[in-house]
């Protein structure tokens, strides 16, 4: 038998990552597999409309089959894949490998309680290079250096929530309009109604969960790419076998020899054929770095490749069609089945893009970088797969604006290449600090793998600025809002962690505070939630100067954020004490990963538990010491030990009576206000946009499940 498992166990494996290629292909491959709806048509819409000759058709199609071999199979399948955060990716991901490696993070919520995590362990340690050196001094002494870093995460981060709004209506607008090249006196707002109706049944099923809309959607994303793919070789062999040489890269060199500047601005429509290909990095912690590379080799890229060389071969025979070219190079008798199936697999392929959007915002909030929003776990085997409501509400309000507004395909194509193209140019300048620092390879590395990727997206990148003034403006919009939200609710945390900071009350000025009002203790436990660990806050301060009164026993609880997906169950809650031992006051220490799910319903159990594990083990400890309390907490001295037996079994015996008497939460119902000389920027940013935020997002209590029969909110204004 155990000979036989571990084969039995690689088979086991073998089939869940076919499984799981399988999934992917229904909801990380759909954005980048319908691309060819749209692409020739944005890429000859434009200063290439009058182009008709074997070259610029050709050379369009070299392009294409260069861009989709050099930017999703060599940089993402063979490298970004494998700058995952123990299994997560997505720009935080790689943020978050940076901050533990280079000590940059300016967004965990650790004080000094964070020991070394299981869950950190990035495999066998390689020496550090001398460049590798220089560039962590270089960030670790300069604030400005981790201050640039945070603001370029977060605007790769936006660029992709922007994307969420952009990749929908792009792809099921250009589906629906494909009704005309059959029904060319149909009114348009039929064709905005028709997807309109068709985004709102997309946002509809997210609440299925990333598993159940994947088995849905992947029969539907194989049909479309075997359909694709055969219409490809049909139109391949029917109109012009000799595509096949356009694979060549001279036909890139002569596209751009003939077509000078009009080429150039041409790449704002050619990079549309790799829209998606971030989504196979930001939804890696919902599969595998195996399963998506077997689905994308084994079966995109070839359909796709296909796809766009049976279109290519179709143009070259019938240029009157430019810009309906897609749907008019679908045989006559197998057009309506064709579309049928388009129209469903723009739906699946919007997908992509919405899967990330949901990881990448659950990420932002676990690092206090976005309003407390509601995530949902969609799947007990992979953690990854979530649902946020609000976020899926508000994408489907925006992309129905958009679509209602602009209507225009060309507009929207302009707007979505711009925001990948840019996402794309924030992970390759990561991916430079990843190479050079956390794998500690040669910079030349680094700066190779920068060079040939980040020229290639610079170029697409200057051609999409130039659509600015077309619809380019849209993305940089978005993501300017998103980001403004983002900052403003960092910053205003950021603040308010900090006044705590400042205004923190020691245990011993809470003691002679108690003495001095003659402090009552009444049964029971009290839950007090801070943001700073083994301190006590301002609002329990401001509580007992009214009402002095408290429980028997008092848990301080922080919830710290670290920088890692996950935290192991085992390293999960750290106890100790605050002030001597009388005082009966425990500092419990919760840390989570970004991609950790907070069972709020269990907590209190599990922090009870541990309460009294650690008094247990105290008590076992100190059996022959005596307790003495000195200035830093308690001090030990030998002796026969009965005093202190005596006293830890008092303890315990007070900790059962408390137990059973239940349980209290007391929150601090706090707000900031900016202090009347500070700057208008400053006042705008937290008296209006974070304190909107803050009024119109879940509230803690919510957020941590508490039960309000058992809260205690205290108010209180801090001005910074």
């Amino acid at each position: 038998m155990d000979r036989e498992s571990p084969p039995h166990a690689r088979r086991l494996r073998f089939y869940k990552t076919l499984c799981l290629a399988y999934q992917s292909l229904g909801v990380v491959y759909g954005d980048l597999s319908i691309s060819p709806i749209y692409v020739y048509k944005s890429t000859f819409s434009g200063s290439l409309r009058s182009y008709k000759e074997d070259h610029e058709i050709l050379g369009v199609l070299s392009l294409v089959f260069w861009t989709l071999t050099l930017i999703p199979l060599c940089k993402y399948i063979m490298f970004v894949l494998a700058a995952d955060d123990n299994g997560e990716g997505g720009t935080f991901a790689l943020y978050s490998l940076l901050c533990r490696h280079l000590k940059a993070g300016l967004l965990s919520t650790s004080h000094g309680a964070n020991h070394r995590l299981s869950s950190c362990n990035t495999g066998t340690p390689t020496k550090e290079t001398r460049t590798s050196l220089a560039i962590k001094e270089l960030i670790e002494k300069h604030q400005s250096s981790r201050v640039v870093l945070l603001l370029v995460v977060l605007l790769g981060t936006s660029m992709v929530i922007g994307d969420g709004i952009l990749t929908p209506t792009m792809s099921v607008l250009s589906a629906v309009n494909g009704i005309r090249t059959k029904a060319t006196n149909l009114p348009e707002n039929y064709i905005v109604l028709i997807a309109c109706i068709i985004l709102v049944g997309l946002f509809a099923l997210q609440h299925f969960g990333t598993h159940r809309v994947g088995c849905l959607f992947a029969p539907i994303m194989i049909s479309w790419l075997l359909c694709i793919s055969g219409v490809g070789i049909y139109n391949i062999i029917h109109w012009n076998p000799r595509v096949i040489y356009a694979l060549s890269p001279h036909y890139t060199f002569n596209f751009f020899k003939q077509a000078g500047k009009d080429g150039w601005y041409s790449l704002g429509g050619v990079v549309l054929c790799i829209t998606g290909a971030e989504a196979m990095f930001a939804d890696l912690g919902h599969f595998s770095q195996s399963s998506l590379r077997i689905a994308f080799m084994l079966v995109v890229y070839p359909c796709l490749v296909l796809a766009y060389m049976g279109e290519a071969a179709y143009l070259s025979q019938n240029r009157i069609d430019l810009q309906s070219s897609f749907f008019n190079a679908i045989p006559e008798r197998i057009f309506w089945p064709v579309f049928g199936i388009t129209t469903l697999a723009t739906i699946a392929g919007s997908q992509a893009i919405i899967s990330a959007t949901f990881s990448l915002i659950s990420q932002c909030r676990a690092l206090r970088c976005f309003p407390r929003v509601k995530i949902i776990h969609t799947s007990g085997q992979i953690h990854g797969q979530i649902y946020i409501p609000e976020v899926n509400w508000g994408l489907m309000a925006v992309c129905l604006a958009v679509v209602i507004g602009v209507r225009d395909t060309e507009v929207i194509g302009n707007a979505y290449g711009l925001a990948v193209i840019t996402v794309m140019f924030v992970t390759t300048c990561l991916m430079f600090l990843i190479i050079s620092t956390v794998w500690n390879q040669n910079v030349l590395l680094a700066a190779m793998f920068v060079v040939i990727f980040g020229s290639v997206e610079l170029l697409y990148f200057s051609a999409c600025l130039t659509k600015i003034n077309k619809g380019g403006w849209l993305p940089l919009a978005f993501s300017l809002v998103i980001l403004s939200l983002m900052l403003a609710w960092q910053y205003g945390t950021s603040r308010k962690q900090a006044f705590e900071l400042e205004n923190k009350v020691s245990s011993e000025r809470l003691h002679i505070l108690g003495q001095s009002l003659g402090m009552v203790r009444v049964r029971g436990i009290a839950l007090i939630y801070t943001s700073l660990a083994a301190t006590v806050p301002p609002t329990f301060a401001h509580f007992v100067t009214n009402f002095p009164a408290f429980h028997q026993l008092l848990f301080f609880v922080t919830l710290d954020n670290l920088m890692v997906p996950k935290v192991p169950v085992s390293d999960r809650i750290l106890v100790g004490r605050i002030g001597p031992p009388e005082f009966r006051a425990f500092s419990c220490i919760i840390r989570y990963g970004y991609k950790d799910e907070r069972d709020s319903y269990n907590l209190e159990t599990e922090l009870i538990e541990k309460v009294g594990e650690f008094l247990r083990s105290n008590c076992r400890d100190d059996e022959e010491y005596t307790i003495t309390v000195g200035d830093d907490g308690v001090g030990r001295e030998r002796n026969s030990g009965s005093k202190s037996v005596r006293f830890r079994e008092e303890e315990m015996q007070e900790f059962d009576e408390a137990r059973e008497a239940g349980v209290a939460y007391m929150l601090g119902n706090t707000y900031i206000v900016a202090s009347e000389a500070s700057p208008i920027v400053k006042k705008f940013a937290i008296n209006v946009v974070y304190e909107f935020l803050r009024r119109n997002c879940r509230s803690p209590a919510i957020s941590l499940g508490i039960p309000y029969t058992s809260l205690i909110e205290v108010s209180m204004a801090y001005h910074v």
